[in-house]
């Protein structure tokens, strides 16, 4: 490794490789670190080269540092703003249990009530 680096620290960096699986990033002429696919943004990411481009300057965050293996672990989503929800769409609103039992027992009751009084008239013949 080049430079000495440390965890959090934000630099720009070009993008020198794009694998199924992540970017390489150069930090200096001598270190570069990997930003997984995981890390590239906010949400599902499908292709790395739909956000990325060999050449393209990025700033990234380092996330991890591997002296003995000389890794760097960098991220481009760290430095975005989260988004309010990734959600496609909003949760439906759930009842209790008490709630949804009184709403079919209510009809489900009635129909047994009035059909009772018919029963207990047939049974005495």
């Amino acid at each position: 490794m080049g430079k000495k680096y440390e965890l959090g620290d934000v630099l720009t960096g070009k993008v020198t490789g794009i694998q199924p699986y992540g970017a390489f990033v150069a930090l200096d002429e001598d270190t570069q670190g990997l930003v997984h696919i995981s890390e590239i943004t906010y949400g599902f990411v499908k292709d790395v080269s739909e956000f990325l481009s060999v050449g393209q300057e990025v700033e990234v965050k380092i996330l991890e540092i591997d002296e003995d293996a000389e890794k760097i672990s960098l991220s481009i989503r760290a430095l975005q703003e989260r988004p309010t929800t990734l959600r496609k769409k909003d949760p439906i609103p759930r009842k209790s249990l008490q709630d949804r039992v009184d709403e079919s027992d209510a009809n489900g009751f009635n129909s047994l009530k009035d059909k009772l009084q018919d029963w207990i008239e047939q049974s005495g013949q």
